[in-house]
């Protein structure tokens, strides 16, 4: 998208079911907002900007100049407003885990709709609901009908829903990455092509981590972080605690694991990878010493939540999308 340099970009970021850490790394380019400013106007940013749906409703078709879309879509009003912006976008972008693979919202299909609401309006410890009433889309009072948006089976990408220009992984990007692409976009300069993953390696995290690898199977037992004193130096698959690296993109500057704690997966898989859970069984499989399946089954036993762990931030977007019953 060649820009001219005589007019301001029309920025717009949104935000949908997430945890708002996406919009935050937005700000966290500190001083080079300025630099953002000077070339962008924002002219839809609803939690930075008294900007309602129905302006962006009124805005001509192709607008806003590029749209940073942030958080999965979960509910019919996530939904509405990814087809409202693609329909205003020249350049629509999936920013951050949710909205690039489901992220940590997209967990949550492994319920379902009815399991959801039993636990939270019915079952839960805080919960006084003898009644069990549920919020319903709409609901008439004296004076008027209520809505609320509809809450939805499944939780979907940005991609499941429409059609995205680029994806920009992490959770959340880092900054530096944010400020690469939106200067690759004033630049002028050729864009990658359509549907890339910007802002990310193409090789997996293990290729970047500095920690001590080697080829022996080496675990007996698996650990969660708490359970175990890593030693700051060797792999954390082979001390026995599940790592992503081998199944996520770099380019995240490996700050989890510099900071001693292992991957979680934010990045998202490389391209080669099809399921990022298949991935990193086979990796598992390699690092364990066993000398019988017993033992096997024993070792992988220790591993809690290995739905939750391995389909963390990509469970929508994988061969799996959802538990199925």
């Amino acid at each position: 998208m060649a820009h001219e340099t005589n007019t301001k970009l029309k920025l717009a970021v949104y935000w949908g079911a997430a945890c708002g850490g996406c919009c935050v790394s937005v700000l966290d380019v500190h001083e080079k907002l300025l630099d953002i400013i000077a070339v962008a106007d924002l002219v839809f940013w609803p939690i930075a900007l008294d900007i309602k749906y129905k302006d962006v409703e009124a805005m001509e078709d192709g607008a806003i100049d590029v749209t940073l879309f942030n958080g999965a879509v979960r509910n019919s009003e996530n939904e509405h407003m990814a087809r409202l912006l693609r329909q205003k976008s020249k350049l629509l972008v999936a920013y951050g885990s949710c909205a690039q693979l489901g992220g940590i919202p997209g967990l949550a299909n492994l319920s379902n709709k009815k399991e959801i609401f039993q636990r939270i309006y019915e079952d839960s410890e805080s919960t006084n609901n003898p009644d069990k009433i549920h919020p319903q889309p709409k609901f008439d009072v004296p004076e008027g009908t209520l809505e609320i948006p509809e809450f939805y089976n499944d939780v979907r990408s940005l991609g499941q829903v429409v059609d995205v220009d680029y994806f920009i992984p992490g959770c959340p990007p880092q900054s530096e990455r944010l400020l690469e692409v939106f200067g690759l976009i004033v630049s002028g300069a050729e864009l990658p092509p359509k549907g890339s993953v910007v802002g990310a390696a193409v090789k997996p995290l293990c290729d970047d981590c500095e920690r001590k690898k080697s080829d022996k199977k080496t675990v007996k037992k698996f650990y969660r972080p708490w359970e175990i004193k890593d030693d700051g130096e060797t792999c954390f698959i082979e001390q026995g605690v599940i790592c992503m690296g081998p199944a996520t993109r770099a380019g995240c500057g490996s700050r989890c694991i510099k900071g001693n704690a292992p991957c979680r997966g934010c990045y998202g898989p490389t391209p080669e990878i099809l399921d990022p859970g298949a991935k990193m069984m086979s990796a598992i499989a390699s690092s364990i010493d066993a000398d019988s399946p017993e033992e096997i089954e024993r070792i992988v036993n220790d591993i809690v939540d290995p739905a939750g762990t391995f389909y963390r931030f990509s469970l929508p977007a994988s061969i799996l999308r959802r538990k199925i019953k």
